[in-house]
């Protein structure tokens, strides 16, 4: 991930074996990590149950918020991928219950279709 799509707070993928280490005691028995985008510091990440978004608060942002999103639990996404003049695409997920949707902003490439197929692959 580059330093101008860091600035811009697209998402870009993230070690996912060093994320599975930190996620140690937050996991189920056998839950396992299958990606992980990093934005500037927050992060999203993909296991094989569901979605998990942390959220660094403060200045040191050693305070976190996680919100896990079952896959279960969503009921619609969308995948808009970056045209020429764009520098970005965008992941919107619907969750049920809720009516404005999660948006994840991810640099242009191929990373977009990691997700959108993660997504399908558990959602549909």
């Amino acid at each position: 991930m580059g330093l101008f799509s860091t600035l811009l707070g697209h998402a870009g993928e993230a070690d996912t074996e060093a994320i599975e280490a930190e996620f140690e005691s937050l996991l189920a028995p056998e839950e396992r990590v299958e990606k992980a985008f990093k934005l500037v510091r927050d992060l999203i990440v993909f296991t094989d149950r569901r979605v998990v978004l942390v959220d660094k608060q403060g200045v040191t942002g050693k305070k976190r918020e996680y919100l896990s999103l079952p896959y279960k639990q969503i009921t619609r996404f969308s995948v808009e991928t970056a045209g020429r003049a764009d520098l970005d695409s965008d992941v919107k997920v619907w969750a049920r219950g809720s009516i404005d949707p999660f948006v994840w902003k991810f640099p242009k490439g191929d990373v977009i279709h990691d997700v959108a197929r993660l997504l399908a692959t558990h959602v549909l």
